[in-house]
């Protein structure tokens, strides 16, 4: 391999973990919501991968284009400031809606007594929460199905600025080789990073109990997705 790729290869995957650790934008919304929907292990790291593919895919697409096409450094990095603008107020929007959801959700789980009476003049009453009779009503597998979906549209408009300018200099001298080697590095380093950030943080956050707070947990995970997605907006994460 060509000591000039090496660098950059090494660099992309440097970039590629430290973008994501400090961005904890993603991994922090596949954790709340792995806790609130009691995903399994296999299942979160599978919808993690998914989303990180589709997080750095899109990037590499783009940088692809300008790579062929002779597209401007400072034009591919406009469009990808669109793109993170879009996804950071896409988060906040699901966080908020999945927040609201949640607070309807945990209010109709409040217990309420019902009062029964019986011919002869016998009553009773017993505690009722509607949520834990019809848990598996349609609405709540929707919102179960949705939830991955909606996750990856918004990482893969996401972008990783960082990727582009990794691209440029291969392109520059014609090594296209040195493009998809350099892009492939970046992208492993970065969804094996997520990945891994993501089970071992779930595997502690599991282990907690919430106790009273646990019918909240997705009034919590909602809060959590908007309040990263506000990171990104208001304090340039």
């Amino acid at each position: 391999m060509d000591e000039k790729i090496l660098i950059l290869s090494v660099s992309a995957a440097s970039y590629g973990v430290l973008h994501t650790i400090i961005g904890p934008d993603h991994y922090l919304p596949f954790i709340v919501m792995s806790k609130a929907r009691k995903w399994d292990y296999y299942k979160t790291a599978w919808i993690t991968f998914l989303c990180g593919l589709g997080h750095v895919g899109s990037s590499v697409v783009i940088g692809m284009i300008g790579v062929i096409f002779g597209i401007a450094f400072k034009d591919l990095l406009k469009i990808e400031d669109v793109r993170g603008g879009l996804a950071a107020w896409l988060l906040i929007i699901f966080g908020f809606c999945y927040m609201v959801w949640g607070v309807f959700r945990s209010r109709k789980n409040q217990p309420h007594r019902h009062y029964h009476v019986h011919p002869g003049g016998v009553s009773h009453e017993h505690l009722h929460a509607h949520v834990q009779e019809h848990e598996h009503s349609h609405k709540s597998e929707k919102i179960v199905s949705l939830t991955p979906w909606v996750l990856f549209t918004i990482f893969a408009l996401g972008p990783c600025e960082v990727l582009i300018p990794n691209l440029m200099y291969p392109a520059a001298e014609n090594n296209y080789l040195g493009v998809v080697i350099v892009a492939f590095v970046f992208s492993v380093a970065t969804i094996a990073t997520m990945i891994t950030l993501v089970l071992m943080l779930s595997f502690g956050i599991k282990k907690i109990k919430l106790g009273y707070l646990e019918k909240y947990m997705h009034v919590l995970a909602g809060a959590a997705v908007f309040l990263s997605g506000c990171a990104i907006v208001f304090l340039d994460w």
